[in-house]
């Protein structure tokens, strides 16, 4: 019989393509493995991805949560720190039940270190966030915001409709009574020697008519709103460095000013009196009290005794009226906080501060908008006040010294008063909301390590 080779040679041709099938197949299925874990690699890091941002935004949640509780505090809110755990002068809270979608959950643990922060102290404010899934590891974020009171004060004199000089020999500059920022260092009067050219006064009005600076003397900045200020022939807006021959420097003069000028809220609390006698307060303490109004007639005299703070409860008509040869005393070391919703004159001898800080006399007209207040104030002599009263028409008349920061709805200068602005008011607060000024994550070992005691156990 002949031989089979042809058969042979066909079965050893299907051995070839069958182990070349075979090698495909494990290359197919070699590459479908690799590409099922670069899937399933991938799917991990962008959940990973997806929980780290969502624990971000979970801490920055938390530290804004802190900052509303201090700013309804501020605003007298007595639900303020509702579930809060609070142990002054700390508190801490942790937000839970965060669906994220997918099985995965979140929560934040905030941390606050000073409940009730005084004069410029800065609370800090520290947020961990946590956020789970099924079959990977938590993530975590931690973040520290700084806070700090707002200052009404960043320019001297401030209008939210018109600011108006009317006098021939009105003059503003600037001066800072607290150069290093330091309260416990003796604070510098104002002088000569120590002028500045920092006088900023503004308007946020949009009208070209709003800011009349006329014939004043500006050495410093002027703003407005939107329209063009106006300046009169014998008028200047200058600088130390602007060149003499320049009247109106067009560097110290800007538009699109804006600035948040909210209400002020009198405090709540306080003792209740009738009416006041020659002196209010004690000597080295801090006494609150409430009074339906102050009048001071003919050679009477209020002398403020340690730091006083005076809520007049008179919401229509006078709340303060000081004529003749009246005054408030305040003497050097004595302070004076004064809330008032009705109408304020300040004349004859008006108001008489020892300290050199302005600060250390604060008018805060609480009247609401279209309230109609009047905070008018008078006298040849140096006025050392803040005043904040975004409602009010402020009228300063006479030929004296006004130290300070004025805000309000309308501001005239109808004398020849020389207006200094003290530039550390410009980093005070009182009274004021609070803001954030400095946050940082903590995404080191050694950057958390301080606060991992204050967030184990809760």
């Amino acid at each position: 019989m002949p031989p089979r080779q042809p058969q042979s040679r066909l079965s050893s041709q299907h051995g070839t393509v069958l182990i070349v099938t075979l090698l495909v197949m494990a290359l197919i299925a070699l590459a479908l493995g690799s590409y099922l874990s670069l899937n399933l690699s991938t799917a991990r890091l962008s959940r990973q991805s997806y929980q780290q941002s969502a624990a971000f935004n979970l801490a920055e949640a938390g530290t804004e949560e802190a900052l509303w509780s201090f700013n309804q505090a501020n605003a007298q809110n007595p639900d303020a720190w509702t579930g809060w755990t609070v142990q002054p002068p700390a508190a801490w809270r942790k937000f839970t039940g965060f669906e994220l979608g997918g099985n995965t959950t979140g929560s934040v643990k905030v941390y606050v270190s000073n409940l009730h922060p005084v004069g410029s102290a800065r609370p800090q404010v520290v947020a961990q966030s946590a956020v789970e899934s099924p079959g990977t590891p938590p993530s975590t974020r931690m973040l520290q915001v700084t806070l700090s009171r707002r200052s009404y004060f960043s320019s001297g004199l401030v209008a939210r409709d018109s600011l108006r000089f009317s006098g021939l020999n009105t003059t503003v500059d600037s001066w800072n009574s607290d150069p290093d920022n330091d309260a416990a260092t003796a604070p510098v009067p104002y002088s000569l020697a120590v002028r500045r050219d920092q006088g900023r006064i503004a308007t946020l009005a949009l009208q070209n008519s709003a800011l009349l600076v006329n014939q004043a003397s500006v050495l410093g900045y002027v703003a407005t709103g939107g329209g063009a200020p106006e300046v009169g022939i014998q008028g200047s807006v200058r600088g130390n460095d602007t060149p003499a021959d320049v009247r109106i420097d067009p560097a110290r003069v800007s538009t699109g000013f804006a600035a948040d000028l909210p209400g002020v809220i009198a405090p709540l609390d306080g003792t209740t009196i009738a009416s006041v006698g020659a002196t209010l307060g004690t000597a080295g303490q801090a006494t609150k009290w409430r009074c339906p109004g102050v009048t001071l007639r003919g050679n009477e005299t209020l002398t403020i005794q340690g730091d006083v703070t005076l809520v007049l409860t008179a919401a229509t008509g006078s709340a303060l009226d000081v004529t003749g040869n009246a005054s408030i005393i305040i003497p050097a070391g004595s302070s004076l906080v004064l809330y008032a919703e009705g109408n304020v004159l300040i004349a004859g001898n008006g108001l008489g501060n020892a300290n050199v800080r302005p600060g250390s006399c604060r008018l805060w007209g609480t009247g609401a908008a279209n309230s109609g207040q009047d905070i008018k104030v008078a006298g040849n002599g140096a006025l050392k006040t803040v005043v904040y009263a975004p409602n009010a028409a402020v009228t300063i008349n006479g030929n004296g010294d006004i130290m300070g920061a004025l805000v309000g709805r309308t501001i005239t200068f109808t004398g020849n008063a020389s207006f200094h602005y003290d530039e550390s008011l410009a980093h005070e607060g009182d009274n004021t909301p609070f803001r954030a000024v400095h946050w940082q994550e903590l995404d080191t070992a050694d950057g958390r390590r301080p606060w991992q005691e204050v967030f184990s156990g809760w």
